[in-house]
């Protein structure tokens, strides 16, 4: 086993991946009670616990939560099936995994937004393309059906849920962050290199967090 993997894999981080994987699970859960697009496409925000972890522990944490959450989620209080579950990893991943890899590279609040439109773009070519292949199976709709959802349904859906997890995840990723410091669960040295995070970029993100609720509820034509 490598230096880089032993310092990686230490009791610290494995409890917070539990603690991370619990709160994930739980926030999924309640968002259950927010109504569906299309009757089976779901709004939800998993994404932005495992992408705070991402940020904090590394791309390789992303992965990891990436497909625990799913699996756990599965063998709990899923009721999507095996399709499901493979449909669950792969928008978790292709969301999660360049947002936190891009961060990584570039370890600022611009590469943190760089990041995550990033991985907003990926999870809807990714979703757009696997809604085609897979949702048949899954719903038992015919292709031509499905194929004439992924414009106006399949692509508006994917970039808004991509846009909301993505403003929750700048807003929250800082205090959130300074908790897990004052918990012992991140080394100062992991959480002290993310960048000023002024009132310029709290507005921004909250900016960006109206304009994808706002156009959430459309979606859900609520408004």
């Amino acid at each position: 086993m490598s230096q880089t993997k032993q310092k990686w894999l230490t009791p610290r981080t494995v409890v917070t991946l539990a603690m991370l994987t619990a709160v994930a699970l739980v926030v999924t859960w309640l968002c259950k009670a927010i109504p569906s697009v299309n009757g089976f496409l779901d709004f939800e925000f998993k994404s932005v616990v495992i992408c705070i972890g991402g940020f904090t522990l590394g791309p390789a944490a992303a992965i990891v939560l990436s497909f625990l959450v799913p699996v756990v989620e599965f063998f709990t209080f899923s009721g999507t099936g095996p399709i499901g579950l493979i449909m669950n990893i792969a928008a978790t991943a292709s969301f999660c995994c360049p947002a936190c890899y891009l961060y990584k590279r570039r370890h600022t609040m611009n590469g943190a937004v760089i990041g995550l439109a990033a991985g907003t773009v990926t999870l809807t070519a990714v979703m757009v393309l696997w809604n085609y292949l897979i949702t048949p199976m899954y719903q038992g709709t015919p292709r031509d059906v499905i194929a004439s959802m992924l414009i106006p349904v399949f692509l508006p859906f994917n970039l808004v849920k991509g846009g909301l997890n993505m403003a929750a995840t700048l807003l929250l990723y800082k205090p959130v962050v300074t908790a897990l410091r004052r918990a012992g669960l991140v080394p100062p040295s992991q959480a002290g290199r993310s960048g000023k995070f002024s009132g310029g970029f709290i507005l921004f993100s909250v900016a960006l967090l109206i304009t994808f609720l706002l156009l959430a509820l459309v979606l859900l034509k609520i408004i």
